[in-house]
């Protein structure tokens, strides 16, 4: 078995481990408390598929960005609904349960939505080279490593309580060395093209992620707990739905390094932004309407 194969399949087995580790975290009540408010699904529609994918194809065209770096940048700026999202809602003192039902509902629709902007928007990264992807493949490949292990760990978690609990902590050890080793995998292999990386580069993605929040809070519910919520879930992209597809669809290419450069890089500073705002500002009450 080949590196980049290697990188796949374990990534793959990762992304499922991680949703049904999501879904044995999470009640039926939490996302259909999202669904009951329709705004609030229109807005974070908006600010997770239109806005961000648009500030990402904004900023690699002005910045000029080499296509199959662009292709990885563009990967996780389609790809919302990442678990980091509800506990730096948390540490920010922000609408936990909010942040919940959404990172659910956008982890779940990514599988549909994200091959579909990707199929339009690469070419758009293309000039000279082809960046085509096969939409159809996407969506089945994620419909069954990501949507099928999500709505498992939520029947789990539903029909069989007790047992959910005794899985999550478990489960989420997993994920987390599983995370690790895909992290440090990557990292070695790319070690040399992310080390290439340049200031700009890093100017470039600090702008994509205030772009994303600011998104984020501007298309937020009423309250500053659930803004906090909408933004810190919009700036938080999916990095192991991102790799899935960068390493399934340009495998041992600069768009790999890429994607896994975004995903630490918005990661460290949104867990900044998350520690920080939670310091400067006192609890806010858990409901969407609270101010």
């Amino acid at each position: 078995m080949s590196i980049d194969r290697l990188i796949n399949a374990l990534v793959t087995i990762t992304l499922v481990e991680l949703m049904v580790a999501i879904g044995l975290g999470v009640t039926l009540g939490d996302v259909i408390s999202v669904f009951k408010t329709p705004r609030l699904m229109v807005q974070a529609a908006l600010a997770n598929y239109v806005c961000v994918p648009a500030a990402a194809v904004g900023l690699l065209l002005l910045l000029h960005t080499k296509p199959m770096i662009a292709a990885g940048f563009l990967i996780v700026a389609v790809c919302p609904g990442a678990p980091y999202g509800p506990p730096f809602t948390s540490i920010a003192k922000g609408n936990v349960a909010v942040s919940v039902g959404l990172m659910v509902v956008l982890a779940g629709s990514s599988a549909l939505v994200a091959p579909l902007l990707l199929y339009w928007l690469l070419p758009l990264m293309s000039r000279s080279e082809a960046l085509d992807v096969n939409a159809a493949k996407m969506v089945f490949t994620l419909l069954v490593i990501q949507l099928l292990p999500l709505c498992a760990g939520l029947g789990v978690r539903h029909w069989l309580p007790n047992m959910a609990r005794g899985l999550l902590k478990p489960a989420n050890l997993l994920s987390t060395f599983l995370n690790l080793s895909v992290i440090g995998l990557v990292l070695v292999v790319h070690f040399e093209t992310l080390m290439a990386i340049r200031p700009l580069g890093f100017a470039g993605m600090l702008a994509l992620v205030l772009a994303a929040l600011a998104a984020g809070w501007l298309l937020g519910m009423p309250g500053a707990g659930n803004r906090k919520a909408m933004a810190i879930t919009t700036s938080v992209r999916n990095v192991g739905v991102s790799l899935v597809i960068a390493t399934g669809s340009f495998p041992g290419t600069p768009a790999v390094t890429a994607t896994l450069a975004f995903a630490l890089f918005q990661t460290i500073v949104m867990a900044f932004v998350a520690l920080s705002w939670g310091r400067l500002t006192p609890a806010i009450p858990g409901s969407m309407t609270s101010s």
